[in-house]
């Protein structure tokens, strides 16, 4: 029997179903974990693709599981193995929880992992959305998920005039998902929803190659560009900080961020956010003060590098640093005084490609070079642009 909306439309989700897992067998996309749907690989992918683009996705999944091939690789792992696998893919709470989880099934599920939504979900770092995918994709189960993609899909396939991110839109777009889902269909169909919305029903939809054209009440509105209803975009907040490589008889210093910072256990190079009328010159060197009581100074300036992450649009003034009144003949000054990291190194440049950073952090990294037994930044052609002390 027909299902039918809010507005008293009727939407065939049986004859839907029919047209959507049609369409998906001869589109859907080879992707690794669809080789066996191993609960394991399946929880990995998931967690993975949450804020990563598919292609990514995918070259970090194989990447881990020649890594970390099995829950029992990942239990053993040291959180430092496991956040360097995780370098690039940003909100590293995801790599830790998935490290308490998988030592979790270690010890209460002997290995196995837990087969019922309730126990799915109860695992550190799995929300609504993961849990109900693992359950379905890995165990077959008639739970319906709900992403980005499935979300834009029913609100056009029933022209949903209400904001998906408020309760009414939200349990709106679970009642719809619910009622798509026909029994015994479970992983097929929350892959082919969300196979359909990354294909064919994104932000500028494919309609003409849409397998449920027929079907959506938002074509036949002409308000499909209207669905979702979306609340009003938040701008970026922008901040300024300055951070100093700090180079010591060919080392350089780097340290770790306290856990419960917001790139906890992530090593780093030292700096913080400008204040009012401060030069980035002086932050670095006031910052590098309050954080380490090394008095350092300017060589010069490495790089200007913008990132965004959450609400936050940083940018990121590099410098080159020595010690203010270092002897060259000493090793080392004598050890920093910490009191926004835990742990500190002085580092080779090739040791510093060991040691899992954030993403800004890390680009400045690849930057830099050793030439001619002296430090450099790289041009992006590659050539040595800028000597360090």
């Amino acid at each position: 029997m027909p299902y039918k909306t809010q507005t008293g439309q009727a939407l065939n989700f049986g004859a839907m179903e029919r047209q959507l897992l049609a369409w998906f067998r001869r589109n859907m996309r080879p992707l690794p974990w669809r080789g066996h749907y191993s609960p394991y690989g399946v929880w990995i992918s998931e967690i993975m693709l949450q804020q990563t683009q598919m292609e990514r996705g995918v070259s970090f999944y194989l990447a881990w599981m020649q890594r970390f091939p099995d829950l029992a690789s990942l239990a053993r792992a040291q959180e430092e193995e496991v956040l360097k696998a995780w370098e690039g893919l940003g909100y590293y709470s995801r790599a830790r929880n998935i490290l308490k989880a998988a030592r979790i099934i270690m010890e209460r599920h002997h290995g196995v992992f837990p087969s019922s939504l309730e126990e799915i979900r109860a695992l550190p770092g799995v929300g609504p959305y993961t849990a109900a995918a693992i359950a379905s994709i890995a165990f077959e189960e008639d739970v319906a998920c709900i992403d980005a993609n499935v979300e834009r899909v029913v609100s056009r396939l029933a022209a949903l005039d209400l904001c998906v991110r408020e309760r009414a839109g939200r349990e709106a777009v679970a009642e719809l998902a619910g009622a798509f889902l026909q029994r015994g269909c479970g992983r097929d169909h929350n892959q082919a929803m969300m196979e359909l919305g990354a294909l064919v029903c994104g932000k500028n939809p494919d309609c003409p190659a849409c397998p449920l054209r027929d079907y959506c009440l938002a074509h036949k509105r002409n308000t499909v560009h209207l669905r979702p209803v979306l609340p009003q975009r938040q701008e970026r907040i922008p901040i300024s900080v300055a951070s100093g490589v700090l180079v010591h008889n060919s080392r350089i210093y780097v340290q770790k961020r306290l856990p419960k910072d917001v790139w906890g256990g992530l090593w780093e190079f030292p700096g913080g956010g400008m204040e009012e009328n401060e030069q980035p010159e002086a932050t670095v060197v006031r910052e590098f003060f309050e954080e380490t009581g090394f008095r350092v100074q300017v060589v010069d300036k490495l790089a200007l590098i913008r990132h965004s992450y959450t609400k936050y649009h940083i940018t990121l003034h590099c410098f080159a640093l020595e010690l203010a009144s270092a002897s060259g003949e000493c090793d080392f000054p004598a050890p920093p005084h910490l009191c926004e990291a835990s742990e500190f190194r002085w580092l080779t440049l090739e040791e510093l490609a060991d040691y899992a950073m954030p993403s800004a952090h890390r680009k400045l990294a690849n930057m830099l070079t050793l030439a001619n037994g002296r430090l450099y930044t790289t041009s992006s052609g590659g050539l040595p642009k800028l000597p360090l002390a």
